[in-house]
């Protein structure tokens, strides 16, 4: 087993975290989370000025 250390960075995709905030977002709301998450990958945005932090 290798361990790794706590220096160790993990990088997340883009993806990874769409599907998170979709998730999230899911259980808050009662949505569908692919209904969400297609919300987030489509390009049309409400507030364009603010961005997915990564």
């Amino acid at each position: 087993m290798v361990r790794k250390t706590p220096t160790d960075k993990v990088t997340v995709s883009r993806e990874r975290i769409l599907r998170a905030v979709a998730s999230s977002s899911a259980i808050e709301t009662g949505e569908r989370t692919a209904v969400i998450e297609k919300r987030l990958k489509s390009h049309t945005r409400r507030f364009t000025q603010l961005t997915l932090a990564l």
